[in-house]
Protein backbone atom coordinates (compact mmCIF):
# COMPACT_ATOMS: atom_id res chain seq x y z
CA UNK A 1 0.00 0.00 0.00
CA UNK A 2 1.37 3.51 1.20
CA UNK A 3 5.09 2.08 2.13
CA UNK A 4 5.26 0.43 -1.28
CA UNK A 5 4.41 3.50 -3.44
CA UNK A 6 6.90 5.46 -0.70
CA UNK A 7 9.40 3.14 -1.26
CA UNK A 8 9.23 3.11 -4.96
CA UNK A 9 8.62 6.90 -5.11
CA UNK A 10 11.64 7.27 -2.97
CA UNK A 11 13.88 4.82 -5.43
CA UNK A 12 12.58 6.80 -8.15
CA UNK A 13 13.80 10.19 -6.64
CA UNK A 14 17.07 8.68 -5.83
CA UNK A 15 17.90 7.51 -9.36
CA UNK A 16 17.26 11.34 -10.52
CA UNK A 17 19.94 12.14 -8.05
CA UNK A 18 17.87 13.95 -5.57
CA UNK A 19 18.90 13.95 -2.01
CA UNK A 20 16.47 13.65 0.86
CA UNK A 21 16.65 16.89 2.33
CA UNK A 22 16.21 18.53 -1.07
CA UNK A 23 13.38 16.93 -1.63
CA UNK A 24 12.33 17.99 1.75
CA UNK A 25 12.90 21.59 1.00
CA UNK A 26 11.35 21.45 -2.68
CA UNK A 27 8.24 19.97 -0.89
CA UNK A 28 7.73 22.60 1.26
CA UNK A 29 8.43 25.76 -1.31
CA UNK A 30 5.66 24.00 -3.18
CA UNK A 31 3.31 23.93 -0.11
CA UNK A 32 4.19 27.18 0.36
CA UNK A 33 3.98 28.80 -2.97
CA UNK A 34 0.48 26.79 -3.96
CA UNK A 35 -1.39 27.93 -0.54
CA UNK A 36 -0.01 31.02 -0.39
CA UNK A 37 -1.15 31.54 -4.32
CA UNK A 38 -4.02 29.70 -4.74
CA UNK A 39 -5.88 29.89 -1.46
CA UNK A 40 -5.78 33.46 -0.88
CA UNK A 41 -7.68 33.97 -4.73
CA UNK A 42 -10.52 31.51 -3.52
CA UNK A 43 -9.06 28.83 -5.78
CA UNK A 44 -9.13 25.78 -3.21
CA UNK A 45 -9.32 22.89 -5.46
CA UNK A 46 -6.32 23.86 -7.41
CA UNK A 47 -4.54 24.88 -4.54
CA UNK A 48 -5.60 21.45 -2.73
CA UNK A 49 -4.57 19.20 -5.13
CA UNK A 50 -0.97 21.68 -5.62
CA UNK A 51 -0.80 21.03 -2.22
CA UNK A 52 -1.29 17.25 -2.00
CA UNK A 53 1.07 16.62 -4.85
CA UNK A 54 3.64 18.62 -2.60
CA UNK A 55 2.97 16.64 0.48
CA UNK A 56 3.73 13.61 -0.96
CA UNK A 57 7.27 14.89 -0.73
CA UNK A 58 7.13 14.61 2.99
CA UNK A 59 6.31 10.71 2.62
CA UNK A 60 9.37 10.39 0.62
CA UNK A 61 12.23 12.32 2.24
CA UNK A 62 12.35 9.60 5.11
CA UNK A 63 11.87 7.00 2.97
CA UNK A 64 14.87 8.10 0.70
CA UNK A 65 16.98 8.87 3.72
CA UNK A 66 16.81 4.94 4.66
CA UNK A 67 17.33 3.96 1.60
CA UNK A 68 20.60 5.83 1.08
CA UNK A 69 21.92 5.55 4.20
CA UNK A 70 21.94 8.97 4.42
CA UNK A 71 19.11 9.22 7.78
CA UNK A 72 20.28 12.07 10.66
CA UNK A 73 19.24 13.83 13.42
CA UNK A 74 19.64 17.12 11.30
CA UNK A 75 17.15 15.70 8.01
CA UNK A 76 14.84 14.99 11.38
CA UNK A 77 15.05 18.44 12.07
CA UNK A 78 14.99 20.17 8.91
CA UNK A 79 11.86 18.25 8.52
CA UNK A 80 9.76 19.01 11.33
CA UNK A 81 11.28 22.19 11.10
CA UNK A 82 10.08 22.75 7.38
CA UNK A 83 6.62 21.09 8.31
CA UNK A 84 5.86 24.08 10.72
CA UNK A 85 6.18 26.39 7.61
CA UNK A 86 3.91 24.43 5.26
CA UNK A 87 1.26 24.55 7.93
CA UNK A 88 1.93 28.45 8.55
CA UNK A 89 1.51 28.90 4.47
CA UNK A 90 -1.58 26.44 4.58
CA UNK A 91 -3.57 28.21 7.31
CA UNK A 92 -2.02 31.65 6.26
CA UNK A 93 -3.45 31.46 2.84
CA UNK A 94 -6.53 30.47 4.19
CA UNK A 95 -6.70 33.40 6.69
CA UNK A 96 -6.31 35.80 3.63
CA UNK A 97 -8.82 34.25 1.98
CA UNK A 98 -11.07 34.58 4.74
CA UNK A 99 -9.99 38.30 6.34
CA UNK A 100 -10.99 39.78 2.70
CA UNK A 101 -14.44 38.00 2.40
CA UNK A 102 -17.52 39.95 4.37
CA UNK A 103 -18.89 37.58 6.63
CA UNK A 104 -15.27 35.06 6.22
CA UNK A 105 -14.07 36.98 9.75
CA UNK A 106 -14.67 33.64 11.68
CA UNK A 107 -13.20 31.47 9.69
CA UNK A 108 -10.26 33.91 9.41
CA UNK A 109 -10.29 33.40 13.29
CA UNK A 110 -10.54 29.59 12.77
CA UNK A 111 -7.77 29.67 10.40
CA UNK A 112 -5.52 31.70 12.70
CA UNK A 113 -5.98 29.97 15.72
CA UNK A 114 -5.53 26.21 13.89
CA UNK A 115 -2.35 27.78 13.08
CA UNK A 116 -1.45 29.18 16.41
CA UNK A 117 -2.81 25.64 18.28
CA UNK A 118 -0.31 23.98 15.76
CA UNK A 119 2.31 25.57 16.66
CA UNK A 120 1.93 25.50 19.95
CA UNK A 121 1.22 22.02 20.50
CA UNK A 122 4.97 21.16 18.69
CA UNK A 123 6.60 23.17 20.44
CA UNK A 124 5.33 21.94 23.95
CA UNK A 125 5.98 18.48 22.56
CA UNK A 126 9.33 19.33 21.28
CA UNK A 127 10.26 20.90 24.73
CA UNK A 128 8.71 18.07 26.57
CA UNK A 129 10.98 15.45 25.12
CA UNK A 130 13.93 17.97 25.32
CA UNK A 131 13.30 17.64 28.92
CA UNK A 132 12.50 13.79 29.19
CA UNK A 133 9.13 14.24 29.70
CA UNK A 134 7.58 11.62 28.11
CA UNK A 135 3.49 12.59 28.85
CA UNK A 136 3.78 14.72 25.50
CA UNK A 137 3.99 11.92 23.28
CA UNK A 138 0.38 11.94 23.16
CA UNK A 139 -2.58 13.73 21.56
CA UNK A 140 -5.78 13.34 19.58
CA UNK A 141 -4.58 13.84 16.02
CA UNK A 142 -1.02 14.01 14.24
CA UNK A 143 -0.14 16.82 12.21
CA UNK A 144 -0.54 14.53 9.01
CA UNK A 145 -4.26 13.93 10.18
CA UNK A 146 -4.75 17.58 10.90
CA UNK A 147 -3.35 18.50 7.37
CA UNK A 148 -5.64 15.78 5.61
CA UNK A 149 -8.73 17.22 7.29
CA UNK A 150 -8.37 20.56 6.60
CA UNK A 151 -6.86 19.76 2.89
CA UNK A 152 -10.21 16.97 2.41
CA UNK A 153 -12.26 20.34 3.63
CA UNK A 154 -10.62 22.43 1.22
CA UNK A 155 -10.60 20.19 -1.68
CA UNK A 156 -14.09 19.41 -1.50
CA UNK A 157 -15.25 22.87 -1.63
CA UNK A 158 -13.16 23.80 -4.02
CA UNK A 159 -14.84 20.98 -5.93
CA UNK A 160 -18.77 21.49 -5.11
CA UNK A 161 -18.27 25.14 -4.44
CA UNK A 162 -19.55 25.08 -1.27
CA UNK A 163 -18.13 28.16 0.59
CA UNK A 164 -20.46 27.37 3.54
CA UNK A 165 -18.52 24.19 4.42
CA UNK A 166 -15.80 26.60 4.71
CA UNK A 167 -17.03 29.82 6.25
Amino acid sequence: GDALVALNGGRAMLRLGLTPDLVTIIGTVGVCLSALWFYPRHNFLWGTLAIVVFVFSDTLDGTMARLSGRASTWGAFLDSTLDRFGDAAVFGGLLLCFARIEGGELTAWFALACLSFGFVTSYARARAEGLGITAANVGIAERADRLMVVLAATGLTGLFGWPDMVI
